[in-house]
C-alpha cells in the first residue's frame, strides 16, 4: 500500500479537494439552510467548543470509517484508495484546525504562524469573510484568491 504511487497521488488530492470541499459546503449550506448550526461560529464563543465543530466531527469520522475499511478489506485498488481518502481528509482536517481554529481563532498557541506572510494573509481574508457574515471567502487555504477573484468579478 505505502510503496504504491498512486496511494500517494490519491492522498494529496483528497487532501485538496477538500479545501474545496469545504468551500463549496460553507458557502451553500453553513450560510444557507445550516447557519443555525455555523451561526455559532459567527458570535463569540462561550467556552472551548462551539456548535458548529458539529461539522468536524462528521468529516472526521467519515475519515475515519474509511481508513478502518480499507485496512480491513481485501488488499486491492479500493480498499488502498479508501485509506489514501482518509488520510487525505484527515490530513486537510488538521492543517485546518491548525490554523483556522488554533491560528486564526486563537484556540491553540500557534501565534508563531504569523512570521508567515502567507498566515497573515490568510487571517486576514478570514476576518473579511466573518465582518461580512454571508460573503466570500469561503474557503480558508485559497481564502485571499477567493475574495480575490470575487473582487475582479465585480469590476
Amino acid at each position: 500500500m505505502w510503496s504504491e504511487s498512486y496511494f500517494w497521488l490519491i492522498w494529496l488530492g483528497v487532501a485538496i479537494f477538500m479545501e474545496f470541499w469545504a468551500m463549496f459546503l460553507h458557502g451553500l449550506l453553513w450560510h444557507g439552510p445550516w447557519w443555525v448550526t455555523h451561526k455559532s461560529h459567527h458570535e463569540p464563543r462561550q467556552g472551548y467548543l462551539e456548535f458548529n465543530d458539529i461539522f468536524s466531527v462528521f468529516h472526521a469520522l467519515l475519515a475515519m470509517t474509511l481508513i478502518i475499511y480499507g485496512c480491513e478489506a481485501q488488499p486491492c485498488f479500493f480498499s488502498y484508495a479508501c485509506v489514501a481518502s482518509g488520510f487525505g481528509m484527515t490530513s486537510f482536517g488538521l492543517a485546518y484546525f491548525v490554523v483556522h481554529d488554533g491560528f486564526i481563532h486563537e484556540r491553540l498557541p500557534v501565534k508563531f504562524l504569523a512570521r508567515f506572510a502567507y498566515m497573515r494573509r490568510l487571517r486576514n481574508a478570514h476576518k473579511v469573510h466573518h465582518f461580512r457574515d454571508h460573503e466570500h471567502p469561503f474557503g480558508l487555504f485559497l481564502g485571499e484568491y477567493e475574495l480575490r477573484w470575487h473582487r475582479n468579478r465585480r469590476k
